[in-house]
């Protein structure tokens, strides 16, 4: 169950809302009135922060932690449409458009989020112009990953598919280390094949070749250490 709110006072001290991309730019006096607009929430993992359907009357933002945007198929089947960590941003539909949630979100580890309500929001960017302006950014940005994976589910092999999908994981979650870059995976071989649309089977078996090849090492069922970023990029060629 949801907690009503988190300790964030320490959150507040460093008034949080510089950690978030659509907020950059902003003098400390305007991020102070930012910081009074957000209520904050913490989310176990697999709580649901979000219902598809449902009326998304704030702005969520991810302060800490990792979030999953999915929807089921028609045949039951999960199906993630994007990943949402630190700085990331959700519900801007209704904001803007009156619309109902399109999918659910679920916390994928401890999640603390800060939301800023409807109205508030709306006053904001009245007053700083600039946030629309990079929120749309943003969704151009999210929108491109959208187009990309449906793109490569209709044209592109299995074995381009995962070298896309890790090489996105390298940028938002990998750390360098002597041996390669080492990366946190944010779900579990099944979660990787819904976001990719592919059997869960099927990423294991193709993940044991990259190892076998030398590309990667797997640690574990949370971790892979990628040994040969050249490689895995000439997958996509």
């Amino acid at each position: 169950m949801k907690t009503n709110s988190c300790d964030c006072g320490t959150c507040r001290h460093k008034l949080c809302a510089q950690r978030v991309p659509i907020f950059f730019g902003l003098n400390e006096e305007e991020l102070s009135h930012v910081a009074d607009l957000i209520q904050r929430r913490q989310y176990l993992k697999g709580e649901i922060i979000q219902l598809e359907g449902s009326d998304a009357d704030c702005l969520t933002i991810i302060n800490q932690g990792k979030v999953k945007a999915f929807r089921y198929t028609q045949e039951g089947k999960e199906q993630i449409l994007y990943l949402f960590s630190e700085g990331d941003f959700f519900g801007e539909s209704n904001l803007f458009g009156g619309r109902k949630a399109a999918y659910h979100a679920e916390a994928l580890e401890r999640t603390h989020i800060c939301m800023i309500a409807r109205n508030d929001f709306q006053e904001l960017v009245r007053r700083y112009p600039e946030i629309s302006v990079k929120i749309i950014g943003a969704l151009c940005t999210r929108l491109e990953r959208l187009e990309t994976t449906v793109q490569n589910m209709g044209t592109r092999s299995v074995e381009a598919r995962i070298s896309s999908v890790l090489l996105e994981f390298v940028e938002k979650y990998g750390v360098k280390n002597s041996k390669g870059i080492l990366i946190a995976l944010p779900f579990s071989r099944e979660g990787m094949a819904s976001y990719i649309g592919i059997a869960r089977e099927t990423i294991s078996r193709k993940l044991t070749l990259l190892q076998d090849a030398g590309i990667i090492e797997m640690i574990g069922n949370k971790k892979i250490l990628l040994l040969n970023e050249e490689a895995l990029r000439r997958e996509l060629d």
